[in-house]
């Protein structure tokens, strides 16, 4: 691999964590790719996209930037740094500019993932007023989150999901780094988390490169191989 090479940084979504990538991150260091996965704070989307943009920085040289669900958003804003030379999105939100993702997803039917959310207060230093934790009812995480990953590893990641705070699913993007740089995008066609229709929409209004797997959300462990082709496309891009 020549110094042109990109480090490929992997964003997990909400109520999931690195280990989403688990399956995918032995394909790409068997490329002899440089990987790295942060762990999200889920606390906020402008916060999160700080926190990555500050680790994206730190690193020498060109990066793909991947985004799962949640992290599509995060890497929609945190992907305008100047190292970031490519974007991939994997059953994720590509927000526009001024967007939230309430006001994305509002423009299409809810999908099973909507009447499954549990909200759950958590205290915030400095206030007397909670934030609200938000995540997915253990028994329906399953059929909804991982209909298509091995079954007992799916009651594992029930039970170890990391929330995602509210506040987040308000917030607008306050860029969209896809204006910018060049994008792939992933659409899960079988997805109950996030309605398919509206990564279609969001892929297609950033005129993206696209394809479909009949996945469920958690595409890189049900496809890891077809999440890492894709991800290979992009590395290619940015290589030649």
């Amino acid at each position: 691999m020549t110094d042109s090479t990109p480090t490929v940084v992997l964003v997990h979504g909400a109520f999931a964590d690195a280990s989403s990538f688990a399956r995918v991150v032995p394909e790409l260091l068997a490329d002899g790719l440089k990987v790295l996965v942060p762990a999200v704070p889920n606390r906020s989307l402008t916060g999160d996209a700080a926190y990555i943009a500050s680790v994206v920085r730190a690193i020498p040289g060109p990066v793909v930037l991947v985004g799962h669900s949640y992290g599509g958003a995060v890497i929609t804003v945190a992907g305008v740094e100047d190292n970031v030379k490519a974007l991939v999105f994997l059953a994720g939100y590509a927000l526009e500019e001024g967007e939230s993702l309430g006001e994305l997803q509002g423009r299409f039917p809810d999908s099973d993932l909507a009447s499954a959310l549990v909200y759950t207060p958590f205290p915030v230093e400095g206030s007397d007023e909670p934030g609200t934790d938000v995540t997915v009812e253990i028994d329906k995480f399953p059929a909804i989150f991982a209909a298509d990953v091995d079954p007992d590893l799916a009651k594992v990641l029930a039970v170890s999901q990391r929330p995602l705070a509210g506040a987040a699913f308000a917030e607008a993007a306050p860029v969209a780094a896809w204006k910018t740089k060049p994008s792939w995008g992933l659409v899960s066609s079988l997805d109950h988390t996030i309605n398919p229709d509206v990564e279609r929409f969001g892929y297609e209004r950033a005129g993206m490169t696209t394809t479909e797997v009949d996945s469920s959300h958690l595409v890189m462990l049900a496809h890891p191989k077809k999440v890492a082709d894709l991800i290979r496309e992009a590395v290619r891009s940015v290589s030649a």
